[in-house]
């Protein structure tokens, strides 16, 4: 066994452990810092350092190191903390996770940025403490952690080339085989006995405990495992001679390992617990009722569960086609009857069973929401602004594959409303606000969508402001324009409020790629705001892009399926409240709103359609903050349908998102509603015989 198959292992664990570093280091109260949340930074770093020592990462141990030494001075008093100093060891933890993605990547990390960040804290070694740090680590002279109320390991430092006792616990004979195999590279096996609930191994190690304990605790628990120093009958005079070091907290991540760690790179990489969380407590608990080998959850590769879902689908899709079978069967005899029973079973089934293979890429907003508080830190930082960050809902659950697109989004607005929302202190004081801020995010489900805000009480929006703005920038707007197409301007390419150009913003673009992409992702962007008292963005997504809830509609001989969450009303169109416009357009009044009309069979040059629009059924559907009437012939029904996507099986078409497959065998287009829009009125300005020549125009901006 090459000690190399355990290198993913310790990347996803050592990415957990500098996050929940991260997570501590922003909630530490300087002036009143927490024991047990010191402990858990230090036992990070000090996980971190044993894992990157065992792997021969040496510039991320040397860095770890160094750091472990400065925060062990930390939590024993002789280091004072400070909002600078915190902020450095954030930039240490940083630095680090950019070593951590250059060996992962096989390169060498940025030499420079080791010499800055050791040279940074040997000064405040120097000027807090009155000594230098050792940078190389020492393992008989490195600083032991301090004992945690998770179930201490009894382990021992023993010198190079010492013998060391080490007992596996309840550890069945197949991992047991392989934990010899591995112990075996890490020195010389001097004996083995035992069974399955202790077996002891004499060794004489070439590394130290703790690097053993690193290698070990990847393949089981903490409890699992005890490393002391070997009897004197068992060892050596120079090992016999060597006195046990105290006990210390194991260094691996699995020691605080979430109780459902998600698929590498696939889900969530969930901080592991502090002392002080109830990690310890339960650990215990584990170790007393279950085997030892066992575990609560399994790590399975993204693409082995992406595979599953598509088998989902394409089940669904099979299912589907059997139900509309049975339904078009004419003889209702008993034989017919019990064909209708099984198929309403295996619909059941096939429902539930796709609902659990789906909930298994489902993963909590947390995951998203944990990045904020350092953007939020640090962005208030340059700004100069006093800020509160509060986040509801973190156990609302998404599509990991949304999670994954949202965050650069979510981060292009909160930096906007720090930026442009929240007003300086000094100025919400004369306002009669408080100093402080308010920046709120949220998240919650609403029907089959999730719905993200992202609040402040801030300035809020100035209507007119916008307004002059967008005419300056050369935009088509007008005063009757109702505040949410007002509000919608922020979003236009080059669009900025800035009165200068700073490293936060100012430059005009992210908020539209921010709208691009949330689209992209079958979403849309909604805006509420009221002048000097604040705005709220919101945000609404499919809560996965695999299934969708979608109502099937009838133009001609064709189906398409327009998604639900778009859709809000239909009503059949009255002569006297349609209108036509300049430049053949045509709106339709609905409740004094003007909606722009949308002929579904023109746009996608359908034959046998309707052309009659008081004959036709208007589906009142809303993109990109407006609402349309979409001309169709017939309602089909509401259905869940499967998401094909069309660019990978054929080309991107102008007004179609996706595709789906029906229960009868046909292929049904799912439309993109402001797709369509811009569809229909390239169609008008170019005219029908130019229609080749805008859908090739149309492809060449999408390459591009």
């Amino acid at each position: 066994m090459d000690i190399a198959d355990f290198f993913d292992t310790f990347f996803e664990e050592a990415e957990e452990l500098l996050a929940d570093m991260e997570q501590h280091l922003l909630e530490l109260d300087v002036d009143d810092p927490d024991s047990e949340q010191l402990n858990a930074i230090f036992r990070a770093a000090h996980s971190i350092k044993g894992g990157a020592g065992t792997f021969g990462f040496s510039v991320l141990q040397k860095t770890t190191h160094i750091l472990e030494n400065l925060l062990d001075s930390a939590r024993k008093g002789e280091l004072s903390l400070r909002a600078d100093l915190v902020d450095t060891f954030l930039e240490a933890k940083d630095i680090m996770h950019e070593q951590l993605n250059a060996y992962r990547s096989e390169s060498e990390p940025d030499q420079q940025a080791f010499e800055r960040i050791c040279h940074t804290l040997q000064q405040i070694a120097l000027e807090e403490i009155g000594e230098p740090l050792a940078i190389a680590p020492v393992a008989a002279s490195e600083p032991r952690p301090e004992a945690s109320p998770e179930p201490a390991v009894a382990t021992s430092e023993p010198a190079a080339s010492g013998q060391l006792l080490v007992a596996l616990l309840n550890v069945k004979e197949k991992d047991r085989t392989l934990l010899v195999e591995e112990l075996e590279q890490l020195g010389e096996i001097q004996s083995q006995s035992g069974d399955e609930q202790r077996f002891e191994v004499v060794m004489t190690a070439s590394v130290s405990a703790d690097d053993i304990e690193a290698v070990m605790c990847f393949i089981i628990e903490p409890e699992q495992i005890s490393i002391s120093a070997a009897p004197s009958s068992a060892s050596t005079p120079d090992s016999a001679a060597t006195p046990a070091t105290p006990p210390a907290p194991t260094p691996s991540a699995p020691t605080e390992k979430p109780a459902a760690p998600p698929a590498p790179a696939a889900s969530k990489p969930s901080a592991p617990k502090s002392a002080g969380e109830k990690g310890g407590e339960k650990a215990g608990e584990k170790g007393g009722k279950k085997g030892a080998s066992e575990s609560s959850s399994i790590r399975v590769s993204v693409d082995k569960v992406d595979q599953i879902i598509n088998l989902v689908g394409e089940l669904i899709i099979t299912q589907s086609m059997l139900d509309q079978t049975v339904s078009d069967l004419s003889d209702q005899s008993a034989s017919s009857g019990s064909l209708q029973n099984g198929m309403s079973l295996l619909q059941r089934n096939a429902r539930d069973l796709q609902e659990a293979v789906m909930s298994i890429r489902m993963i909590p907003m947390e995951f998203v929401f944990s990045r904020f508080p350092r953007v939020v830190r640090d962005t208030a930082g340059k700004l100069g602004k006093e800020i509160e960050l509060i986040t509801e809902g973190k156990s609302t659950e998404l599509d990991k594959s949304l999670v994954e697109r949202i965050t650069d989004p979510l981060t292009h607005l909160v930096r906007n409303s720090l930026d442009h929302g929240i007003e300086m202190p000094d100025k919400r004081e004369a306002l009669g606000k408080s100093r402080q801020g308010k920046l709120t995010l949220a998240a919650r489900h609403q029907g089959g969508n999730i719905l993200i805000e992202v609040k402040d009480d801030g300035a809020g929006m100035d209507r007119e402001r916008l307004l002059a703005k967008a005419r300056e920038n050369g935009l088509n707007v007008s005063d009757t324009m109702s505040d949410e197409e007002v509000y919608q301007l922020i979003f236009a390419p080059g669009f900025s409020t800035a009165a200068e150009v700073t490293d936060v913003s100012g430059r005009g673009v992210g908020m539209d790629v921010v709208k691009r992409n949330i689209q992209g992702m079958g979403g849309r962007v909604e805006i509420q705001s009221k002048l000097g008292e604040g705005t709220n963005t919101r945000i609404v997504l499919p809560l996965t892009l695999a299934i969708l809830d979608g109502m099937s509609i009838k133009v001609g001989s064709e189906t398409f399926i327009l998604p639900l969450s778009t859709v809000l009303e239909s009503l059949q169109p009255a002569k006297g409240d349609m209108y036509a416009m300049a430049g053949d357009d045509v709106v339709l009044k609905v409740r004094d709103e003007y909606l722009p009309v949308i002929a579904i069979h023109e746009a996608l040059d359908v034959a046998d359609a309707i052309t009659d629009p008081t004959r036709s059924i208007a589906v009142i559907v809303q993109g990109e903050g407006r609402r349309y009437a979409l001309l169709v012939d017939e309602l089909v029904g509401q259905q869940q349908v499967v998401v094909k996507n069309l660019e990978d099986n054929y080309r991107k078409v102008p007004g179609v998102s996706a595709a789906t497959i029906l229960g009868d065998g046909s292929v049904a287009l799912i439309l993109d509603i402001t797709g369509l829009h811009r569809l229909c009125r390239a169609k008008k300005e170019a005219g029908k015989s130019a229609y080749a020549q805008y859908l090739s125009y149309d492809k060449e901006i999408e390459l591009s």
